[in-house]
């Protein structure tokens, strides 16, 4: 069909066109206002190598400037990154808060809920749900142009989306210190048992310069503050609901829901206006002559 006469049918059928888009306004207007808004907590953190009394700078005598203009997260940071969102972490909060049961609530909430029911489906959420839950909400996000990373988890509920950001920041921080610290008491034990059978003094004197290097860290990672991330912002919580922002989908609404109801319209004619099915020929049939 010409582009022009495609053209013409739909504004012949503008009725129809503003009837669908009415329709489509309607129903996702109505959808956007009646989805739940959720509260946000952020906190901001940054790299505990990018400080000068940073718990890598003491433990080792190597410059860090390179390290400085990688803003790929590297290290300790990158451990306490990959924490945030380990299962380890969902069972700290499937132990330490009711997510469980808020994510039962959620799933027997609404016509979702309805349908399970009706189906005899599971309610009860289990681990699996909760680390489902943590991957798809935490949020991790570097600052551009800077080696700090915002971190943003929402929830319906705003004193559990505060105390959940919190306890998942000093799980990633404790999760680090405790494997150094575990790195330092281990070689500590061995270096202590090669000098209780190592004869020889020069030998001995390395020995004793690599102890004193791993006991000095194990003072380091039980007396720092931070030897992971530092918390640049606490994690705090916004005072009114920003998910989903419903001014910004109301005008993405507005503004793709004539083009859907054109689309459709022009379908509409375009599929009415397909030429038929060729008819399959048929072999003629020759009667011999008698």
């Amino acid at each position: 069909m010409p582009l022009d006469l495609l053209i013409g049918r739909i504004v012949a059928l503008r009725w129809r066109v503003l009837l669908i888009a009415a329709l489509i306004l309607g129903a996702g207007g109505t959808t956007i206002i009646q989805w739940p808004r959720q509260y946000v907590a952020e906190a901001m953190v940054a790299p505990a190598e990018t400080t000068g009394i940073a718990t890598s700078t003491l433990l080792s005598s190597a410059s860090t400037v390179s390290g400085l203009l990688d803003t790929r997260p590297t290290g300790n940071f990158a451990i306490y990154l990959g924490a945030l969102r380990s299962p380890e972490a969902a069972a700290m909060l499937v132990r330490d808060t009711p997510l469980l049961a808020l994510l039962t609530e959620d799933r027997a909430a609404g016509p979702g809920g309805k349908v399970r029911a009706a189906l005899d489906l599971r309610l009860e959420a289990d681990l699996d749900d909760a680390r489902n839950w943590l991957e798809r909400n935490l949020a991790l996000t570097q600052t551009l142009g800077a080696l700090t990373w915002s971190l943003a988890l929402p929830h319906q509920d705003r004193d559990f989306a505060l105390d959940a950001l919190g306890r998942l920041h000093a799980f990633a921080e404790a999760k680090v210190r405790a494997d150094l610290d575990a790195l330092a008491r281990r070689r500590v034990a061995a270096l202590e048992a090669r000098l209780a059978r190592e004869p020889d003094l020069y030998i001995r004197q390395s020995l004793y310069e690599l102890l004193a290097l791993n006991q000095r860290a194990a003072v380091v990672v039980a007396a720092d503050e931070a030897v992971a991330a530092r918390l640049v912002s606490a994690p705090m919580v916004e005072i009114r609901p920003s998910l989903p922002n419903r001014p910004l989908l109301l005008l993405l609404l507005l503004a793709t829901a004539p083009m859907a109801a054109v689309g459709l319209v022009g379908a509409g004619v375009l599929l009415r206006q397909a030429p038929p099915p060729r008819p399959v020929a048929r072999a003629l049939r020759v009667e011999p002559a008698e």
